[in-house]
């Protein structure tokens, strides 16, 4: 389990095929991770739980399948990539930002970013049935961001990012047609589908 606060940027330092689909990831972490590691231990990675299989100091490496490369933008990453990393949380920390599992619904692309005064409205286009978990004013974890929607349609949503969160996340370097890892809020899911079960579901997207 997660926060969706990022605690640093990382960059790919290798990665090497394992088998015919798998790769193994190596992240150089930053200073203030580094040499806080346990093997076995689960680190998100764009938002992507993955647990981590042997480190140094400074480089952790994981192990991605097919199912997760072919399903996140960790498909995308070549050396030199920045990631956001978050290590699980802990029982006694504080939740600045909602409960994210690291399980990624699905990707969307970067529509649109508008900027005004160092802050930026970023908006992205995301397939229907995820959209349809989302409401304004809620949560969603963009890359591993915990963030809130400022409005959401049937086929895109938007979100205002501050200059620190552009700071010291991925999406600074976001540009338009750049992918993302989505990870909708689980009450979510958990209440959509409950009142789909019960058939109060309505063929549009319920927060529009």
């Amino acid at each position: 389990m997660f926060t969706g606060l990022v605690e640093g940027t990382g960059r790919v330092a290798a990665l090497i095929p394992e088998g015919e689909a798998a790769l193994r990831l190596a992240i150089d972490v930053p200073d203030c991770m580094a040499g806080e590691c346990t093997l076995g231990e689960s680190v998100a990675i764009n938002g992507c739980c993955l647990t981590v299989v042997e480190f140094t100091d400074k480089t952790w490496q994981f192990q991605a399948g097919d199912e997760t490369l072919s399903k996140t933008n960790l498909g995308e990453l070549q050396v030199g990539s920045l990631v956001n990393l978050e290590r699980s949380l802990k029982a006694d920390a504080r939740l600045g930002g909602h409960f994210v599992q690291g399980h990624v619904d699905a990707t969307a692309t970067v529509k649109t970013i508008d900027e005004d005064g160092g802050w930026v409205r970023m908006w992205f286009t995301v397939p229907t049935e995820i959209s349809k978990l989302m409401i304004p004013k809620g949560s969603v974890a963009v890359d591993g961001i915990s963030l809130t929607l400022v409005d959401v349609e049937p086929d895109c949503f938007s979100v205002a990012l501050i200059p620190h969160t552009l700071e010291v996340t991925t999406l600074g370097e976001r540009a338009v047609g750049h992918t993302v890892n989505i990870e909708a809020d689980m009450l979510g899911k958990y209440i959509y589908k409950m009142v789909s079960d019960l058939g109060l579901t309505s063929q549009g997207n319920n927060a529009s």
